[in-house]
């Protein structure tokens, strides 16, 4: 048995992409327990609200037994701590992503030096894929089924 404690997953997953499923999928072999943290941002009106993002992750991860979803709001190294968090999960598509994670990594090592920043990168298949362009495509009527998992896709199509 791995002996990896817990590690957190943030986003705002709007919506779960087989992108986060493939990174989550990954993580929950490395940590004994890997929560979904779903930020909520009271400023921010998503695709869905995030109690429909928390469902449909849900729904999108019941084959892990190591997972668990939670919405916050407020700071993430704040919440890694109130949990007992050993690291954050963050997936890496493209070099420009890198960018962005190196500079918050460094930010919430200042932060919480004792909460680790874990990058991991997509499956190849997966590269090209975020969720913008997910919401882009649904918007024009674009076919998505190939980007997100069948939960979300019947989601989308509903609205």
């Amino acid at each position: 048995m791995k002996q990896n404690g817990l590690a957190l997953y943030p986003g705002s997953f709007d919506p779960f992409t087989l992108g986060h499923q493939d990174i989550l999928e990954r993580a929950c072999r490395l940590f004994d327990h890997v929560e979904v943290t779903i930020a909520h941002n009271s400023q921010k009106r998503g695709f869905f609200d995030t109690d429909q993002r928390a469902a449909l992750a849900e729904a999108c991860t019941s084959h892990l037994d190591n997972v668990s979803i939670v919405v916050f709001e407020g700071l993430l190294v704040d919440h890694a701590k109130r949990q007992g968090a050993i690291a954050l999960v963050r997936g890496l598509r493209q070099v420009s992503d890198f960018d962005y994670e190196f500079r918050m990594a460094f930010a919430n090592r200042r932060l919480a030096a004792e909460v680790e920043t874990v990058f991991l990168m997509t499956s190849e298949e997966h590269a090209l894929i975020s969720a913008s362009i997910v919401r882009e495509i649904h918007r024009f009527g674009g076919d998505i089924s190939s980007f997100v998992p069948a939960p979300v896709l019947a989601a989308m199509q509903a609205r």
